[in-house]
């Protein structure tokens, strides 16, 4: 019997789950917003399917998908050639979005099959699913070596099963099938759109629009509670005392400190970055400021 897990982790493209995704040849596709389904056979030879982590032959069902799936006759002659192979993708029922053209709904599309514990890549399963009448979600684009902007850009490619005038989808997902993150985890990547996540923030907690721009990742990451209080406590001792015309020099000290000590790890780690210092000294002044408000 199938053991029902999280077969794979889903994350935001730029975190450090996903690092490196980007290299090599990444395929990006459609994301859709339904339910986790999967479908497989059996020890015996039957089709049964799952949710994302339940054996719906066991009695449960998932917004109908079981009872669709056991009236599909192309899965079971897809299954029946190809007997090792798991069918993973999406239950489209209503669920945040509602924009999907009305034929699109219950029906289940494919974004991954795997034999063998193993992800096949798209070109090698696309045909055969085809060949069955069987949905699967389309590639949108092929990217090498790509970045955040190019990710972006295919977010405007997601019509897929979008009625006519009502915008793009949720948003994509960005696979990389010879890729393992440093835990050694088979890991895909997600955008989604800032539109989406405003129009159902109540679903899925207040969003926080917009990117993350490298400027505020170096002030997190740099410019700590210690580094501040410590700069500020020198200035003290060295002052006798502390008074507010020393801000000042409090705000270029701490700066000073994070250009002439942190350059390099910073450069390292953020690989060669493209920043505006002037974006950062504001930032950089704002975390001062935030860390010792009382001064200010």
């Amino acid at each position: 019997m199938m053991e029902f897990t999280k077969y794979m982790h889903l994350e935001r493209f730029g975190t450090a789950e996903v690092e490196g995704i980007e290299i090599g040849v990444a395929h990006v596709f459609p994301k859709i917003d339904g339910t986790n389904g999967s479908i497989w056979l059996s020890d015996d030879g039957e089709v049964v399917a799952g949710s994302r982590n339940r054996d719906l032959s066991k009695g449960d069902d998932n917004a109908g998908f079981y009872a669709w799936v056991k009236e599909q006759s192309s899965i079971k002659q897809y299954l029946a050639k190809n007997p090792e192979h798991i069918l993973y993708g999406e239950w489209l029922v209503p669920h945040s979005l509602k924009t999907y053209r009305d034929d699109a709904w219950r029906k289940f599309y494919v974004f991954d099959v795997m034999c063998a514990g193993e992800f096949i890549p798209y070109e090698d399963y696309q045909e055969g699913l085809e060949r069955h009448g069987i949905e699967y979600l389309p590639l949108l684009a092929k990217v090498r070596n790509g970045n955040e902007v190019s990710f972006q850009k295919c977010l405007d490619k997601n019509v897929f099963l979008i009625k006519d005038g009502e915008g793009t989808g949720e948003g994509v997902v960005i696979k990389n099938y010879g890729y393992k993150n440093r835990f050694g985890r088979v890991v895909w990547a997600k955008v989604v759109t800032n539109s989406f996540k405003e129009k159902h923030h109540k679903a899925m907690g207040a969003p926080l629009v917009g990117q993350q721009i490298i400027e505020e990742k170096v002030i997190e990451k740099f410019v700590t509670a210690h580094l501040v209080q410590k700069v500020h406590a020198k200035i003290a001792n060295e002052c006798e005392g502390w008074s507010s015309r020393y801000i000042p020099r409090l705000l270029n000290t701490v700066w000073h400190d994070l250009i002439t000590e942190e350059s390099w790890q910073i450069v390292k780690e953020y690989k060669n970055p493209k920043i505006d210092f002037g974006t950062l000294l504001r930032l950089c002044n704002a975390r001062v400021k935030q860390v010792m408000p009382e001064l200010f």
